[in-house]
């Protein structure tokens, strides 16, 4: 399990991420239009993804905004906000911060994406939340980025991942 904080209170999650080289594992998730997508149609593009507590705090959309804003329609790069939010939530959101390139993507019906990546919240206030993540996926499906955030409160290092872009 990976060690991080919220407020500087220790928090587990369930696991550890994947690692860097190996195969990014596919996942079935719920778009804002209740579509089920899966990472393995997004093959042949960089895939980021976005992965958070929430889309309705703070950091979690300020993430969504600066992902948006330098990644998301780059030619060949997809992101996708991902989060245990209603699909309602995140349609909501881009609507009302005209978030058009990035696509928010729910655990609504299908869990098989946090015990592929190991990223839900075990203790703590926020638990069976997700933690904040960052992982890259490359045109193949591996993986060439990968960040668990220490803090939940703390941005993600947008350098260091779109370095990788």
């Amino acid at each position: 399990m990976a060690n991080i904080t919220l407020g500087g209170n220790a928090v587990n999650t369930q696991g550890e991420l994947p690692k860097v080289g190996s195969m990014a594992p596919d996942f079935t998730l719920t778009d804002t239009s209740l579509s089920d997508r899966s990472l393995a149609e997004f093959r042949g593009q960089k895939v980021v993804l976005n992965i958070f507590p929430s889309i309705d705090t703070g950091v979690c959309a300020a993430s969504a905004r600066k992902f948006n804003e330098e990644a998301a329609g780059k030619d060949g790069v997809v992101v996708l906000n991902i989060s245990r939010d209603l699909p309602f939530a995140h349609k909501r959101f881009c609507a009302a911060e005209g978030i058009e390139d990035a696509i928010g993507l729910s655990e609504l019906r299908d869990r098989d994406f946090s015990d592929k990546y190991q990223v839900v919240m075990t203790d703590g206030g926020m638990r069976d939340f997700f933690s904040r993540a960052v992982l890259i996926v490359d045109e193949e499906g591996k993986i060439i980025y990968s960040e668990q955030v220490p803090e939940i409160g703390q941005a993600p290092d947008y350098d260091a991942a779109m370095a990788q872009l």
